[in-house]
């Protein structure tokens, strides 16, 4: 089975919004144009927070690009997105507000890290019961999704943002087995890991990026992207990051 993930897209209403100087309607365009010119035979698209950049009204313009691609759209929020609005308009078919998605061996649990207030997330307790509970009734291969990152990036503006009760999800994450990946938002660049045998996945923006270790916040020059997963009925993962330039040629792949 494969996955296409897309996060941080930060939308507005309109087709002409600007963040960090990067059309955002036009890099995801362009994102999406690559993952079909790819012949990637994905079986749903993950969306990892941050649809929207502090702009409600971008969730219908998230919609009219992705509803036509005929695959499952699982959606979890970000710090930017607007959680009540972004429920409201994402609760049909092919859309997928946070929950739990079976596809094929693996189940997707989705959660909920948006923090009111904060830039940084939080998993409330409530999230963390229903991440448990998941797990417990269910054997399958799991990817566990969050937009903020559960792991130190080493960059110091962007861990005082990450998951502030990242101990909390830890000790949920470790009493499970069956749990094979954890895929997250936020970071604007790459991360790969793994943690008592379990792998990590941070994933770049469809727009501008972050400059990686850096101790204050700082803009990279690397452009759009999305990963592709490749997930295994025994449980392995195969990940692939692909990099969209801005005149429609295919982007290069990074790490494995």
């Amino acid at each position: 089975m494969q996955i296409l993930q897309i996060t941080d897209l930060h939308l507005y209403g309109n087709a002409g919004g600007s963040l960090r100087g990067v059309e955002t309607d036009s890099s995801l365009r362009h994102v999406l144009d690559d993952a079909a010119a790819a012949a990637f035979d994905y079986s749903a698209i993950l969306v990892t927070g941050d649809v929207v950049q502090d702009d409600p009204t971008g969730y219908l313009h998230f919609k009219s690009l992705l509803t036509g691609l005929g695959k499952p759209v699982l959606c979890i929020p970000g710090n930017h997105d607007e959680p009540d609005a972004m429920r409201q308009s994402l609760r049909d078919e092919p859309f997928q507000y946070c929950g739990t998605r079976r596809i094929d061996d693996w189940q997707f649990i989705m959660l909920d890290s948006y923090d009111p207030g904060h830039v940084g997330g939080r998993l409330g307790a409530g999230e963390l019961q229903r991440l448990d509970a998941a797990l417990t009734h269910s054997a399958a291969h799991a990817l566990v999704c969050l937009h903020h990152h559960p792991v130190a990036m080493d960059s110091r503006w962007l861990d005082s943002i990450g998951l502030a009760n990242a101990e909390d999800f830890w000790r949920v994450i470790d009493a499970h087995a069956q749990v094979r990946g954890v895929v997250w938002g936020h970071v604007h660049q790459v991360y790969e890991g793994e943690r008592d045998g379990v792998r990590l996945f941070g994933t770049p923006s469809t727009g501008a990026q972050f400059q990686p270790h850096s101790d204050r916040y700082a803009v990279d020059s690397r452009p759009p992207a999305y990963r592709r997963f490749e997930l295994r009925p025994d449980g392995s993962i195969h990940s692939e990051v692909r990099w969209v330039d801005f005149i429609g040629a295919a982007g290069h792949a990074a790490a494995g």
